[in-house]
């Protein structure tokens, strides 16, 4: 892999429209050269024979058992609503539409 320069960090700070300063590029240019060298690292190791993985550990999900239990019922549901019709929720229209 070739190694990233100052030109290059500015032109890809210029495409994206960031405005950055000599010493900024500077930094930059070093992080990046020190992350690519990672990148490199990690593909020297990886091998075809070792499956990728998202997670070391085998993870799974714990559900509880879906069981009905109390419900509300209508009136119980609309007791603390400020307008309702007898049946529903009445809000207003959030798109200036009466429906």
């Amino acid at each position: 892999m070739s190694e990233i320069n100052a030109e290059q960090v500015a032109h890809l700070a210029n495409l994206a429209r960031i405005a950055l300063t000599d010493e900024e590029i500077e930094h930059l240019t070093k992080e990046l050269v020190q992350i690519m060298h990672a990148v490199e690292q990690v593909s020297e190791v990886a091998t075809p024979d070792v499956p990728p993985t998202n997670h070391p550990i085998p993870l799974q999900n714990v559900f509880r058992d879906d069981v009905v239990g109390h419900t509300l019922t209508v009136d119980e549901a609309l007791s603390g609503a400020p307008e309702s019709d007898g049946s529903r929720f009445v809000v207003s229209a959030i798109l200036g539409e009466e429906q």
